[in-house]
C-alpha cells in the first residue's frame, strides 16, 4: 500500500478485527476515521446477481466521477463491459481478505490519473459476505480534477493481502485523529469560476 489513506484505513481496520478474520460493520466509528472519510466507501456485495453496489462514497470519491455514487453498480464505474472488477470483490468477501489495487483513471480528454483501491471485509449481522469497506484515493491531484469526470478505469496492478497484521498500529487511533489532511490527498473545490486546492504541511 502506497497511499496514506490505504496504510491508516487498513491499519483501522486490523485493529477492530483483533485477530478476527474481519470485524462487524457496527463496530465502525466514523467518528475515529473522520480524515479518512472523504477517500472511503462501503460496497454492498449480492453474492446471488455476482455483482456489488455502492452503499456509502465519500466526497472525493464522488467527485472523481463528477456524480453522487450511492446506489450505483460498483462495476460501472470501470466504464468497460471487459473490465468487470466482481472477481476481486468475491475474492474479498468470499475468502475474507483485504486488496489493494493500483488503477488507471482516464477522462473524455484522455487524461489521465493514477488511483490506489483498497478493499476489505467487514461482517453484517454476523454474515462475511454482503459489506466492504475500502478507499479509493489519488496518488496526487490533478489541476482538472473536480472539472472533468473520470468515464474510465483500468487495473494496473493487484496485491492480495491475507491476514497479515498491519505494521505500526498501535497508536493508530491518535494517528488517525489528529492527521491532517496531506496535501495531495485532497480534491480541489470549485469556488465559482475558480478551483481550490487545499494546502498541507510545508
Amino acid at each position: 500500500m502506497k497511499h496514506p489513506t490505504s496504510r491508516l484505513l487498513h491499519a483501522y481496520w486490523d485493529r477492530l478485527r483483533n485477530g478476527r478474520a474481519a470485524p462487524e460493520r457496527s463496530e465502525i466509528e466514523p467518528g475515529e476515521i473522520r480524515n479518512l472519510l472523504a477517500d472511503s466507501l462501503i460496497l454492498e456485495v449480492d453474492m446471488a446477481r455476482g455483482a456489488a453496489s455502492v452503499r456509502l462514497a465519500g466526497t472525493h470519491v464522488c467527485a472523481l466521477f463528477g456524480r453522487e455514487l450511492k446506489g450505483r453498480d460498483f462495476a460501472g464505474l470501470w466504464g468497460r463491459p471487459d473490465a468487470d472488477p466482481w472477481l476481486l470483490v468475491e475474492a474479498v468477501a468470499v475468502d475474507t481478505v483485504g486488496a489493494v489495487a493500483g488503477l488507471q483513471g482516464l477522462t473524455e480528454r484522455d487524461e489521465t490519473i493514477d488511483l490506489e483501491l483498497l478493499l476489505l471485509p467487514l461482517r453484517h449481522h454476523g454474515e462475511t459476505q454482503t459489506r466492504i469497506l475500502g478507499a479509493l484515493s489519488p496518488t496526487c491531484v490533478p489541476h482538472w480534477l473536480g472539472l472533468r469526470p473520470l468515464t474510465q478505469m483500468r487495473t494496473t496492478s493487484l496485491r492480495i493481502l491475507g491476514h497479515e497484521t498491519a505494521p505500526a498500529s498501535r497508536d493508530a487511533r491518535a494517528t488517525l485523529q489528529n492527521l491532517p489532511e496531506p496535501a495531495n490527498d485532497s480534491a480541489p473545490l470549485r469556488r465559482g469560476h475558480l478551483l481550490v486546492h487545499p494546502g498541507g504541511r510545508a
